[in-house]
C-alpha cells in the first residue's frame, strides 16, 4: 500500500469512525428513551443498553466527507495531474469498504442475533422475576392485563407500606385490595403477597353494593406472575445465519413463515455487499477532478439519492419477498446494476452531471433568493 493510499485509508477510516461513534449514541439515546419506561416500571435499574446500529451510513458520510476534502484542498486535481487516475484513486478507498463488509457480515450473521436474544432473555428474565422486583413507590404499575399494584413507601428490608391491588382479570367480579402492610414470601407452594391490616372489597358484576372483609392477615398468590423457567421462543430477526441457511423443518415458526426465513436470509447475505455498491455510487458522482468553481453540491445530492433509492429497493425487496419469492432477487439485481454502472463510470472518468436546464434553473432561483435578502 503506497502512501498515498495509506493516506486515504486513514483518512476515510478516522471519519468512518468518529460518524459511526455519533450515531451510534444517537440510537443509543433513542433507544433508551423508548425502552426506558419499560425497564423502570419492572423495578429494574438501568442496564446498559447497546444498540446495534447499521455500519453502511457512516461509511457513505466518511467517503463524501473525504472526497469532498480531496476536492477543496484541490488534491484530486493534483493527483490526476500527476497521473493518478480516478481509477486509481477509486482502489484506495476499497480497503475500508472490505473491512465495514466484513464487520456487517461477522454482525449480521452472529452479533445482531446475539444481540437480540440477550435482550430478549433479559427482558424474559424481568418479566420472570417481576414479582421481586415490580415495586417502585408512589405509581399504579400492571403487573399483568386488568391487575394494577401501588405502594406507598418500600422498606430496605423488602416491606411495603400503604398497598393497594386492583384485580379486574374476572368479567364477573372485581377484587380490591388496601392495606397498612405487606411482605412478598416464598415457599414450595409458590409466591405469595402476604398483607396486614386491611380490607378486601368484592365487586359483582350483576350487583350494586360491594362485599367489604376487613382482615389481619391475608395472602395474594403471585405465582402465576412469579419466574421459573420460561421457554423463550426466538424470532427471525433473532436467528443466526446458520439457521436461516439451514432451518429446522420442524420449527413450528420456520413452518409457518418459510417465505420470512428466505427473505431475512437474502438480506442478510447481501447485506456485506452495500459498503461496496455505496462506495461506488459515492466515487462515481463525486470522484471526478473539478475545479474549484464547479459545485460539488448537486453531485452530493444526486449521490445521497442513489444510496437511498437502492436501500430503498432492497427494503422493498425484504418486505414484499416473504410473499413474493422472485422480489428477493430485486435487490441483487439492482446491486448488480448499480455497480456495473458506477465502475463504468469511474474506470472512464466521467463526470456525473445534472443538465443544463437544472443547473441553470437553481443558479438563477438562487440569484433571486440572494437579490431579495440583500434588498430586504
Amino acid at each position: 500500500m503506497g502512501s498515498i493510499n495509506r493516506y486515504i485509508f486513514r483518512t476515510t477510516f478516522a471519519a468512518f469512525v468518529i460518524v459511526l461513534a455519533s450515531l451510534t449514541v444517537l440510537i443509543w439515546v433513542t433507544q433508551a428513551l423508548h425502552d426506558i419506561d419499560l425497564v423502570t416500571s419492572q423495578g429494574q435499574t438501568i442496564l446498559v443498553f447497546v444498540g446495534i446500529t447499521g455500519l453502511i451510513i457512516p461509511l457513505l458520510i466518511a467517503v463524501a466527507h473525504v472526497l469532498n476534502k480531496l476536492s477543496n484542498d484541490s488534491e484530486i486535481i493534483v493527483m490526476n495531474s500527476a497521473g493518478i487516475s480516478p481509477w486509481v484513486l477509486f482502489r484506495a478507498f476499497v480497503p475500508v469498504a472490505l473491512v465495514v463488509s466484513l464487520i456487517v457480515l461477522v454482525i449480521s450473521a452472529y452479533f445482531a442475533p446475539k444481540g437480540l436474544r440477550m435482550l430478549r432473555d433479559w427482558l424474559t428474565g424481568v418479566r420472570a422475576n417481576v414479582v421481586s422486583t415490580i415495586v417502585q413507590p408512589g405509581r399504579f404499575t400492571s403487573i399483568e392485563s386488568g391487575v394494577t399494584i401501588r405502594v406507598q413507601e418500600r422498606h430496605n428490608n423488602g416491606q411495603l407500606l400503604g398497598i393497594f391491588l386492583d384485580d379486574r382479570r374476572n368479567p364477573a367480579e372485581r377484587v380490591t385490595v388496601l392495606a397498612e402492610t405487606g411482605d412478598l414470601l416464598d415457599n414450595d407452594k409458590g409466591t405469595f403477597l402476604v398483607l396486614q391490616k386491611g380490607m378486601v372489597q368484592r365487586q359483582q358484576a350483576n350487583e350494586r353494593d360491594p362485599a367489604i372483609v376487613a382482615f389481619d392477615r391475608y395472602a395474594f398468590d403471585l405465582s402465576q406472575f412469579a419466574g421459573g423457567p420460561q421457554a423463550v421462543n426466538y424470532s427471525i430477526r433473532e436467528r443466526y445465519l446458520s439457521q436461516l441457511l439451514f432451518p429446522d423443518p420442524k420449527d413450528p415458526l420456520y413452518a409457518g413463515q418459510p417465505g420470512q426465513f428466505r427473505a431475512e436470509l437474502f438480506d442478510r447475505l447481501i447485506a456485506p455487499l452495500y459498503p461496496l455498491a455505496f462506495l461506488i455510487i459515492a466515487f462515481a458522482y463525486l470522484g471526478a477532478p473539478r475545479t474549484n468553481r464547479q459545485s460539488r453540491t448537486l453531485s452530493l445530492v444526486g449521490a445521497i439519492a442513489g444510496v437511498a433509492l437502492l436501500r430503498l429497493i432492497g427494503f422493498v425487496s425484504t418486505v414484499f419477498g416473504a410473499n413474493f419469492p422472485w422480489m428477493v432477487w430485486l435487490q441483487f439485481v439492482a446491486l448488480t446494476v448499480a455497480v456495473i454502472l458506477g465502475l463504468v463510470i469511474i474506470r472512464r472518468g466521467l463526470i456525473i452531471e445534472p443538465p443544463a436546464v437544472i443547473t441553470d434553473w437553481l443558479a438563477a432561483l438562487t440569484e433571486r433568493i440572494s437579490r431579495r435578502f440583500a434588498t430586504s
